[in-house]
């Protein structure tokens, strides 16, 4: 009996000793706290759309505008291919006159309207849509019921251009090569002809042109509006 007894107490004593070590905590400290949550990334930016190229006439356009311009007693100075004050205000008049927003720039629509040729790199650029007035833009979902169908613009083709050379150079109206581009040699060579033949002086190969030419017309052309 002694010995249960003994052995009791041993083992309370050894409990109440291995209680008094353990550290007791400090009043007014606090709880240790847990451990922070990982921090969430930001949200990515929404990507802005990139611009596409921006068309830019060039220096020689610019010139063979200023010419054209010229001709058509729309712009009173020099071919010197650059943009200034008068060049826009006449290329704003010409956009009035041919049912294009009045811009006073050279896009692609006002240089395809003159019958100025684009560059490769201009080519790939599409026509804008707000290039046109609203009038012209040709929305069938506004348009009344009697508006005027679009007018089809009247462009020679490389082939009629090379003919034209051809033929202006045996008149010695011309002393280049055919090389089936409307430059500024061959419009000069197309004013020679025009007035020598009654035709209005524009320096372009419009219809009245190729026929007094004897240069047979595409069917586009003759469905094409006569007076460009």
């Amino acid at each position: 009996m002694r010995k249960v007894f003994f052995v009791i107490l041993v083992c309370a004593l050894s409990a109440l000793s291995t209680f008094a070590q353990a550290p007791l905590p400090t009043p007014g400290t606090p709880a240790p706290a847990s451990a922070p949550a990982p921090a969430q990334p930001a949200p990515a930016a929404p990507e802005k759309p990139k611009r596409g190229p921006v068309f830019r006439a060039t220096k020689s356009q610019v010139k063979e505008v200023q010419t054209m311009l010229k001709d058509k007693k729309l712009y009173s100075g020099e071919a010197t291919g650059m943009r200034d004050d008068a060049t826009r205000a006449s290329i704003k008049s010409f956009q009035k006159d041919n049912g294009l927003k009045e811009t006073g720039t050279l896009n692609r629509a006002t240089l395809e309207k003159m019958g100025i040729e684009l560059t490769d790199t201009q080519k790939a650029i599409p026509v804008s849509p707000n290039s046109y007035a609203a009038s012209d833009k040709g929305d069938s979902m506004t348009a009344s019921p009697d508006a005027k169908p679009k007018r089809v613009i009247f462009r020679a083709t490389k082939d009629q251009i090379t003919e034209a050379q051809t033929m202006l150079k045996t008149k010695g109206m011309y002393t280049g090569e055919a090389t089936g581009k409307l430059d500024d040699a061959t419009r000069e060579g197309l004013r020679k002809f025009q007035t020598a033949n009654g035709v209005k002086v524009t320096g372009t190969l419009n219809r009245a042109t190729l026929e007094k030419m004897g240069i047979d017309l595409t069917d586009k052309q003759k469905a094409a509006d006569t007076n460009k």
